[in-house]
């Protein structure tokens, strides 16, 4: 019975030993998605994951937790999605998002996530210049980031019709 304790005293001795050496995560911070997100909501520390990688993986452009927390995606992003800088939309708290239905479904095919596009309304009237693309839905709905200001407009104009969109 005794000698059976030493070596279990033994074994897990040297299991605390094995763990206190077993080197610390390398390589660098990633922040991932948690969950599936949706594009324009202003994310949550708990929305945020940290992973390591070797840095020779870490993309262009990685944000730490602080620079994401707050901060909105442009497009929706699944589980363990690494999130940069150019997945966000700008830190702008004088930016909103706006739907719009577009005068032609064509050019919904067209916008891609950060496209930039001017939007014209009735008698050639551009209602807000330099839009960032956020989304597009079903061909015919389009998400986009403009100024405050901007927003009133195209969403006025555009609940009576539909906008077209200039590419930039």
């Amino acid at each position: 019975m005794n000698l059976t304790r030493k070596i279990l005293a033994l074994a897990l001795t040297l299991l605390a030993a094995l763990v206190a050496a077993w080197p610390a995560p390398s390589g660098a911070e990633l922040v991932v998605a948690a969950h599936d997100l949706p594009a324009g909501v202003p994310l949550a520390p708990d929305d945020l994951r940290t992973i390591h990688v070797p840095p020779e993986l870490s993309p262009t452009g990685a944000l730490s937790r602080d620079e994401a927390t707050g901060r909105a995606l442009a497009a929706a992003a699944r589980p363990g999605e690494p999130l940069t800088d150019a997945r966000l939309l700008p830190a702008d708290p004088d930016t909103a998002s706006v739907a719009v239905r577009l005068a032609d479904p064509a050019v919904a095919r067209l916008l891609r996530t950060g496209s930039r596009v001017d939007v014209v309304g009735a008698e050639l009237r551009v209602l807000a210049d330099n839009a960032s693309v956020v989304a597009v839905q079903a061909d015919e709905v389009a998400v986009l980031a403009v100024s405050r200001e901007a927003a009133t407009r195209v969403a006025s104009e555009s609940l009576t019709q539909p906008v077209a969109l200039t590419l930039r």
